[in-house]
């Protein structure tokens, strides 16, 4: 059999793209897989990146078939900081780096290397597009996509974030009263995030672009202090409260949803009756179970962090506000953090569908780099911090 790697085209390969995707469980094999449903746009999770393509395998002759698809982005993101000499502030080390998401291969044509020739195709790309590093995330336990990155295409598991799902009740979630919470204008928020996590591994340059995105529905800031009143970002940085913690909110929504099917009819029962108790009696917080086994959707939280001995309670708080904001609109909330990020620990999360070990894999596409001041990054050893960009989920 002989196969077309090409890329995407809209006009003609949506419905062929649809399916592939359609097919392919996304989770850990079993009864129970998670669907994704990208609302009749298979670019849906990598069009709000600066730079993307999306490439297909199609089988030639009379009946042409798209049997597998491999999504990229390129973008600009922290790799490791450097001090002058006699300075005091540390200043970010950025590298060109290619993501790989979304590599779907059709159950028919599985184990016929098809996964190979996208991979190597996404990577020629990364390097026209000067990416020093490719990197990809996959579950851990997913042993077909482990072994083709590590094992066949050069990967070094490289970090093992921690992904945090919890549902949305119907009823509102309780904020300490000595939280102040308030929205931070976009160019605050900008100025807040370069300040304070332009350090974080993956933190992308644009920040800015990702803030500015109609996708992000606000950044929120919750301090310490009762009635706290926003003195200006000058201010803040210079003179910061003891504990304080920030978070923005993606509309992932907009972007795709989720459904869990092959659950078994015991669960969907159990389910549908703790909503209705929910419903009648709110003032008995029943943590209900949203019906994630028909289409719904999510918010996604990032650039969660913060300061200060009262950090958790003000990550606490922030996950509360959201919550309260997302009922009625969305039925799950999303993060993902480093496993060793204190923050993990405050983060409300419902163990069935979070993720305790994410596994990310890392490649240096070329050796005519120069090391620079960062060395490979490929055998950095792991932060206590991450970021995640929502453009990528």
């Amino acid at each position: 059999m002989t196969v077309v790697i090409r890329e995407y085209d809209p006009t003609k390969d949506r419905l062929g793209a649809e399916e592939v995707d359609r097919v392919c469980e996304v989770g850990p094999s079993g009864t129970m897989s998670l669907y994704t449903d990208h609302l009749g746009e298979p670019l849906a999770r990598i069009r709000n990146s600066p730079t993307y393509l999306m490439l297909v395998a199609e089988t030639t002759g009379p009946t042409k078939q798209i049997v597998g698809l491999v999504r990229g982005t390129v973008k600009i993101v922290t790799c490791g900081k450097k001090t002058k000499r006699g300075a005091k502030i540390s200043s970010p080390i950025y590298t060109k780096v290619g993501y790989i998401l979304g590599l779907r291969i059709h159950p028919s044509h599985r184990r016929m290397g098809i996964g190979l020739l996208l991979v190597r195709r996404i990577e020629e790309w990364f390097k026209e597009k000067g990416s020093e590093y490719s990197y990809m995330a996959t579950e851990k336990d997913n042993e077909a996509s482990v072994r083709l990155f590590t094992g066949r295409c050069g990967y070094t598991k490289f970090r093992t974030p921690s992904i945090l799902v919890h549902p949305v009740y119907a009823h509102r979630r309780r904020i300490s009263r000595h939280v102040s919470i308030m929205q931070l204008s976009l160019s605050d928020a900008e100025a807040l995030y370069r300040a304070r996590f332009a350090l974080t591994e993956f933190f992308p340059r644009d920040i800015d672009k990702v803030l500015a995105n109609p996708l992000t529905l606000g950044t929120f800031l919750a301090v310490s202090e009762n009635d706290y009143q926003w003195p200006g970002i000058e201010a803040f940085l210079k003179n910061t409260p003891e504990s304080w913690a920030v978070v923005s909110v993606w509309d992932l929504d907009s972007v795709f949803r989720l459904e869990l099917r092959g659950a078994p009819a015991l669960w969907t029962g159990v389910a549908a009756v703790s909503r209705a108790v929910d419903r009648m009696a709110p003032w008995l917080n029943v943590p209900a179970i949203p019906n994630i086994f028909r289409s719904f959707g999510t918010w996604f939280m990032y650039g969660l962090g913060g300061k200060g001995t009262k950090k958790a309670r003000m990550v606490r708080s922030l996950c509360a506000y959201v919550h309260n904001k997302a009922r009625g609109r969305v039925s799950v909330l999303s993060t993902e953090v480093a496993a060793s990020d204190p923050v993990r620990k405050a983060v409300p999360k419902w163990k069935r569908l979070s993720c305790d070990e994410d596994l990310w894999c890392l490649k240096r596409l070329g050796e005519e780099y120069s090391d620079g001041e960062v060395g490979d990054w490929t055998k950095s050893t792991s932060g206590s911090t991450i970021f995640v960009d929502p453009r990528e989920v």
